[in-house]
């Protein structure tokens, strides 16, 4: 339950509330760019959120297998040259960005070749912008926060596992779709409107933009209530020994000093 509790909310942070483009402002070029037309941003989404994926089940494996201190792999080779506890001991996470952008890169790689085979229009109407998606500063984001939450964690069973990682980069592409899609959508309809000159193409973009981050504002604290509400924190937390806590004592540790 707590599990499944955790995948919930993480697809749910990274899809709403923590949208990577409204939120954190990481991928405005494809959404600058590709959002004039729905059907152009529904399908840079869909290769986002592929490529997004991609990348962070390998950058994931990598910083796992290789990269942390004790990594199986990394362990298993330093031994032939290194005694066992210093071999467990290397430390290589300072390839990461060397690692997730050869990740990101190869998966875009494959990505422009399924579209040009199987969706030439598509591929044609990306135009520039389709490799550009490996310079798409969502992506390394994502397989950076992920990177956090294994490496920089305290305690090694709170380290995110796989399932965890994919949640986050898949919703996180979910929700730069829905960024993108909604954001097109506008864009259809501003064509039909006399917008002044200084505030056409990416000036009105980016205005529409900061608009929309804050309709998404309202989304905030809606996965501590779902947490709350599936997880309530229990009686005992109120009681010492077996004995309530009086309200007056309460009220007080609330209090300000």
């Amino acid at each position: 339950m707590i599990y499944f509790l955790d995948i919930m909310l993480i697809a749910l942070t990274a899809a709403l509330i923590n949208n990577f483009v409204l939120y954190y402002f990481v991928g405005i070029c494809p959404f600058v760019g590709v959002s004039r037309k729905v059907e152009m941003a529904f399908g840079m989404g869909l290769a986002v959120t592929f490529v997004i994926s991609i990348a962070a089940f390998i950058s994931w494996s990598i910083t796992t297998m290789v990269l942390i201190p004790g990594a199986p792999v990394s362990a298993f080779v330093a031994g032939f040259f290194l005694p066992e506890p210093e071999a467990a001991a290397i430390d290589l996470t300072i390839l990461c960005y060397i690692v997730y952008i050869f990740s990101i890169a190869s998966s875009v790689q494959f990505v422009e070749m399924y579209v040009r085979k199987f969706f030439p229009l598509l591929y044609s109407s990306f135009g520039v912008f389709l490799p550009l998606i490996t310079t798409n500063c969502a992506i390394l984001f994502a397989c950076l926060t992920i990177m956090s939450h294994v490496v920089g964690v305290e305690n090694p069973s709170d380290a995110w596992d796989l399932g965890r990682a994919i949640a986050l980069a898949f919703f996180g592409g979910v929700g730069f779709t829905i960024a993108i899609v909604i954001m097109s959508g506008i864009r259809e309809e501003l064509e039909l409107c006399d917008i002044p000159e200084p505030f056409r193409d990416a000036a009105i973009t980016l205005i529409i933009g900061g608009i929309l981050a804050i309709a998404f504002m309202g989304f905030t604290g809606v996965d501590s209530g779902i947490r709350d509400a599936l997880m309530p924190e229990p009686a005992g937390r109120a009681e010492t020994a077996g004995q309530a806590v009086p309200a007056d004592t309460l009220a007080g540790m609330t209090e300000a000093p």
